[in-house]
């Protein structure tokens, strides 16, 4: 029987290609996360009514790719460069381009560069702080993942910006989704009754906090006097060994680890669950983000449970459960998610997902592929010379 959702085609040649204004030089792009990642398939998807060139960055030799970025520019044959994510070297290699050969640079980014180097690296946070200074003053305009990048963005010297925040790439009809919820909880052993709270992601520990994603759900439910709750955290990585040690007895009972599953299974394991967590931290790291995976939690009608964040105000439509805590490692944070899940029913949840949009036009594709297209478009009928007037004046 043939699956009953769709997956949306990130293929350029499927819409129409826009006029590049002032030029018929193409665009030179790239992703810093490396090619054939999500970033990539980003990129490839914002672009896709501009005539661009997507470079295939390598990830394991960013420095041979920032060369190659560099060559390509001194031939002169591109208008505009433009990178996705915020990776030091591929920065480097716009920063030169703009220098030593006059092309302009757009970035797009998902991250506070400084804050989230910073607090890998405390002691060069300064110059952190510097390199996203140059990025963003050097640029002619910035695409960020939420409004509030892109604030920090202008805030730093950007002279334009506009908001892209992504897309769930599945639509899904309701009897499929019933179907995956039936299918993945017997597959795993999850009672029908179970009110199930999980996440999705990389599973990627940190040291200094002794966190990954879905830990907070781990430590919550172990504690929880409510037996009709269970967790289900979907995903890979080193801390996936961590939330199975902690789970103990309850893993296979009333905590789930299925690892790291297919891309295009992962709308199956979501429609298992009843509400997730979206946990980010209420500083200059967390407070600036969604989560990549905000749109695809929402697409299917998913609540979310989180920190005090911005986001969770700004999206808020009914939908979210707001705790305090000023991290998901915050001991306040998880004794109030403890106390949710005591709390939860199955009419507690409806309700939540009754009151999440059907659509929502921040996540709506075509909207961020054509606001994207007139983004650059605008920037490129600009005579280079009065591109950077608000930042002279200044």
């Amino acid at each position: 029987m043939a699956a009953s959702y769709q997956i949306v085609s990130e293929a350029p040649e499927t819409l129409p290609v826009a006029e590049v204004a002032a030029t018929s030089s193409p665009i030179l792009a790239f992703a810093t996360q490396g090619t054939g990642s999500d970033d990539e398939a980003r990129l490839r998807s914002l672009l896709a009514k501009i005539p661009a060139e997507i470079h295939p960055f390598e990830r394991r030799a960013k420095k041979a790719s920032a060369f190659e970025i560099l060559k390509k520019v001194r031939s002169r044959r591109y208008s505009l460069l433009v990178m996705e994510g915020t990776g030091s070297a591929g920065g480097a290699a716009i920063l030169l381009a703009k220098w030593l050969y006059r092309v302009p640079y757009i970035v797009s980014s998902g991250d506070a560069v400084a804050p989230f180097l910073g607090a890998r690296w405390p002691l060069a946070k300064g110059l952190f702080t510097l390199f996203e200074w140059l990025l963003y003053r050097n640029s002619v305009g910035f695409i960020g993942w939420t409004p509030y990048l892109v604030g920090r963005a202008l805030t730093m010297g950007a002279p334009k910006g506009m908001t892209a925040a992504g897309w769930a790439p599945y639509s899904y009809h309701r009897s499929h989704l019933a179907a995956s919820r039936r299918r993945v909880r017997e597959s795993l052993g999850i009672p029908d009754h179970a009110i199930v709270l999980g996440i999705a992601g990389s599973l990627i520990w940190s040291k200094r906090w002794r966190y990954c994603y879905g830990h907070e759900l781990v430590q919550a439910v172990r504690d929880t006097k409510n037996p009709a709750v269970c967790v289900l955290i979907v995903g890979d990585g080193e801390g996936l060994d961590h939330l199975r040690e902690i789970a103990g007895e309850r893993l296979g009972q009333s905590i789930f680890l299925p690892g790291r599953v297919r891309r295009e299974q992962i709308p199956e394991y979501l429609a298992a669950m009843d509400a997730v967590t979206l946990p980010q931290s209420v500083d200059n790291v967390g407070s600036f983000r969604y989560t990549t995976k905000i749109s695809e939690y929402l697409s299917v009608g998913l609540p979310l449970i989180t920190n005090q964040i911005p986001a969770a105000y700004d999206l808020d439509y009914g939908g979210v459960w707001r705790l305090p805590g000023w991290s998901p490692w915050d001991p306040r944070f998880i004794r109030a998610l403890t106390s949710l899940m005591d709390q939860l029913d199955p009419d507690a949840i409806e309700q939540k997902r009754a009151a999440i949009p059907q659509r929502l036009p921040i996540f709506d594709r075509a909207r961020q592929i054509e606001a994207t297209a007139e983004f650059i478009n605008e920037i490129l009928s600009v005579p280079e010379g009065k591109r950077t007037f608000a930042a002279a004046a200044q």
